[in-house]
């Protein structure tokens, strides 16, 4: 995606009805990662997202009028928490999340806020987000840990 093209790039305000279109998002976005650890599950997938979705932090991701993602950035104590950034299989790779990125990481600036992420551990997250400066912070079981701090 040409830098032209990431002005196209907007967040709109998710609704409690948008659930289902999430979930399956969400499933479709991380199936490939999660069978490659061989922890594939719909149902727990499903209801881990159920667990914590929340509306009022949650943002469709809209590429040239199409819904292609969704993100969520919930306060956590002293930062902000990238809980989601899930963008389509078919819409990967074309700068759209670092796009995301860069208008989450200009509202962290704002707020003074570090930015935390969790990165599934043996997905191509890890590199992304490396890739577009968070630091490793720490390393459980299943997941890999980055921060970016504030600026």
């Amino acid at each position: 995606m040409s830098a032209s093209n990431q002005s196209l790039i907007t967040l709109v305000q998710a609704v409690e009805g948008d659930f289902e279109e999430l979930v399956a998002l969400r499933i479709a976005a991380m199936r490939e990662s999660l069978e490659r650890i061989g922890r594939f599950d719909p149902v727990r997938a499903r209801e881990r997202f159920r667990s914590n979705f929340s509306v009022p932090h949650t943002r469709h991701v809209i590429a040239n009028e199409l819904k292609v993602g969704f993100v969520v950035v919930k306060p956590a104590q002293d930062q902000l928490l990238l809980d989601h950034l899930y963008i389509r299989p078919g819409s990967q790779g074309q700068g759209i999340g670092a796009a995301v990125l860069a208008q989450i990481f200009k509202e962290a600036d704002e707020q003074s806020m570090p930015l935390r992420v969790g990165a599934l551990r043996g997905s191509d997250s890890n590199r992304f987000y490396q890739r577009n400066g968070f630091e490793f912070l720490a390393e459980e079981e299943w997941d890999i840990y980055y921060l970016r701090p504030s600026r």
